[in-house]
């Protein structure tokens, strides 16, 4: 088979340096080959410009370029972690790269998809600003907020990965009475996810109805709970937990509704702001079992270490056969499902 678009190179903006070392690794054992990653530099001057340097070679080369739009834990905001990723892939695009894929497991600006009032659609401003002619040839993320999001690209191809392709098998195995077990979304914008989960487990499903309070970012007013949870083990589906407002409402009425054993499940573990305090009080109240979520995004080792509720599987593997498929120009439609 030709491979088109050149042999494989490797590389990491530096937020993304976590998963790239774990992507590779899986990478090289289903290629069995020993690829390195690609030596960058990441140059961030007094006033925060960014600048990306590379110092190897990638002439006709099929780059894919690693960057955890969300690890907030070196202290880089979503933009400058945005920011460093077009700089590399200007630097790739200007030393001539055949093919440039950007992996971006979390996509950012993914929860401002419409218009609501006088504002921009900036999750399309995004799409537009990644793709074009000094842009990437090819987008990999995962479990996009609004899957609409993938109509925003005219040009770039978009690979919108599940988190459940890892995640439910993982599930499953903790389950041990199906009939007495609950998936709940947090709204109803996460129906589909928690129907796909119980249809596929054999379980049962209910779903919320949220109301926002949108004077304020981040605010939800109110949850409520339509099915039955009663002496159920609930497991609560969000794409993200960030402040854990939605999260630690939907999980307080679902134990007001008497669920006996609540489990969250999430792709994106982001919590900013108050979100460990929160979850961490509801888990000394026995409220919280625990929450098991992905290294789509980082999670340090010593929060781990310390809360040993939060359990996180890794999506390296599943990445890193789509990096091996796409670069071998082989189908990875069985993978999306």
């Amino acid at each position: 088979m030709t491979n088109y678009h050149g042999s494989l190179c490797l590389m990491s903006c530096n937020s993304g340096l976590e998963f790239s070392k774990k992507l590779l690794k899986e990478v090289n054992k289903i290629t069995g080959k020993k690829l390195h990653l690609l030596k960058t530099e990441e140059i961030i001057f007094a006033n925060r410009e960014i600048k990306s340097i590379l110092n190897e070679s990638i002439r006709g080369k099929d780059v894919f370029i690693v960057q955890d739009m969300e690890n907030h834990y070196d202290g880089k905001s979503v933009d400058e972690n945005l920011r460093a990723l077009y700089t590399m892939i200007g630097a790739c695009r200007r030393c001539d790269a055949n093919y440039i894929t950007a992996v971006i497991p979390s996509f950012p600006y993914a929860r401002q998809d419409k218009q609501s009032g006088r504002e921009d659609i900036t999750a399309a401003r995004i799409a537009w600003e990644l793709e074009g002619e000094l842009g990437a040839d090819h987008i990999i993320t995962m479990d996009l907020h609004n899957t609409a999001i993938q109509g925003f690209f005219r040009s770039a191809q978009i690979e919108n990965l599940r988190g459940s392709q890892v995640l439910l098998p993982y599930v499953a195995k903790q389950i041990q009475s199906p009939e007495n077990t609950v998936f709940i979304p947090t709204d109803l914008g996460g129906a589909k996810s928690a129907n796909y989960y119980a249809r596929k487990l054999g379980t049962q499903v209910a779903f919320t109805y949220k109301t926002r309070n949108y004077s304020k970012a981040n605010t939800v007013a109110d949850i409520e709970i339509m099915g039955d949870v009663k002496d159920k083990a609930v497991y609560i589906i969000d794409d993200m937990i960030d402040t854990g407002g939605t999260f630690c409402k939907a999980l307080e009425v679902a134990k007001e509704n008497g669920a006996k054993d609540v489990i969250g499940i999430t792709t994106f573990a982001l919590l900013h702001g108050n979100a460990m305090k929160k979850l961490e009080k509801l888990h000394s109240k026995g409220m919280l079992n625990k929450i098991i979520c992905t290294d789509a995004t980082y999670v340090p080792k010593d929060l781990l270490k310390k809360h040993k509720w939060i359990e996180v599987i890794s999506v390296t593997e599943y990445f890193a056969e789509i990096i091996h498929r796409l670069n071998t120009r082989q189908s990875i439609g069985e993978l999306l499902d």
